[in-house]
């Protein structure tokens, strides 16, 4: 098995190079009306860029621009209507703040679009499997984040079932995604993989993934965990949405421990703050 705690890696984002030798940090900045926490707050172009500027500001290593709510029970807006939400962001964030960007995205025309414009890094909920998204995430040359998920964000968590348990049926998924992206010309060094927390699975699907992630790094591949003030966190906790950053403090910490190298989150400092006291500790003693 591979340790999991000295595993260097570098992803070629366009014209920024990622270290991910150690855990960082992915700031969320929806641009949507109805993002399950933060939706409608930064719809306006200038907002949107101010937030990014804080975000980086506090430590984020990559800004993940989101135009479609994938919240549980959101139904895809129309192609247009997501281009004129995400592309003036993109650029804007690229040319003023030379920011690492990546777009949260499911359709290809998307992608090639965001790509030229200076996107560096591709996130799909429903890793690539919209036709046209695969080609166009070959095509663009740049990382992709390929992410577990149970049906569509419009019926992910009706009744979610699994027939094995949850950590087999992630790992068998992501075998699967990760075969079919090399075989469309996407280099299996340029992959991050994404359990998917919240995606179709239930509060104990979550509590057990989390526990027993550690075996999906024996992919060889970066982990991203995105956690940030789910459910799972206010289901527990019992704690609305807008306090819900203790709880996802802790969650952040403990997919580091189990090795996560990027972890997606609203709150941007605080998470730095706790990624990087969780990285010493972990590194402590080693030779790194």
């Amino acid at each position: 098995m591979q340790d999991r705690y000295a595993m260097p890696m570098q992803l070629r984002c366009g014209r920024h190079q990622l270290d991910l030798s150690y855990p960082r940090v992915m700031g969320i900045l929806n641009v949507t009306p109805d993002s399950f926490s933060d939706g409608g707050r930064h719809n306006a172009l200038d907002e949107a860029v101010y937030r990014a500027e804080t975000m980086l500001a506090e430590g984020a290593a990559i800004i993940d621009i989101g135009g479609e709510s994938t919240r549980p029970g959101a139904s895809p807006v129309p192609l247009q209507e997501e281009l004129d939400r995400v592309l003036p962001v993109v650029e804007r964030l690229v040319s003023e703040l030379d920011a690492l960007v990546s777009l949260d995205t499911s359709r290809g025309e998307v992608m090639r679009e965001a790509a030229s414009r200076g996107a560096g890094m591709i996130n799909d909920v429903r890793s690539l499997r919209w036709p046209g998204a695969l080609e166009a995430a070959a095509m663009s040359g740049l990382p992709v984040c390929v992410m577990h998920m149970l049906g569509e964000p419009t019926d992910m968590q009706l009744a979610p079932h699994y027939e094995m348990p949850i950590e087999e049926a992630v790992a068998a998924f992501l075998e699967t995604r990760i075969a079919e992206c090399e075989a469309a010309g996407i280099r299996r060094e340029q992959l991050v993989l994404d359990p998917g927390f919240g995606f179709g699975k239930r509060v104990e699907h979550n509590l057990r993934l989390l526990n027993r992630m550690q075996p999906l790094t024996d992919f060889g591949l970066p982990l991203l965990a995105g956690m940030s003030r789910k459910s799972m966190i206010g289901k527990v906790l019992a704690r609305p949405v807008e306090e819900r950053l203790s709880g996802g403090l802790a969650l952040a910490t403990m997919a580091v421990e189990r090795g996560a190298r990027i972890v997606r989150v609203h709150d941007v400092g605080p998470t730095v703050d706790a990624v990087n006291m969780t990285w010493a500790v972990l590194q402590e003693g080693t030779d790194a």
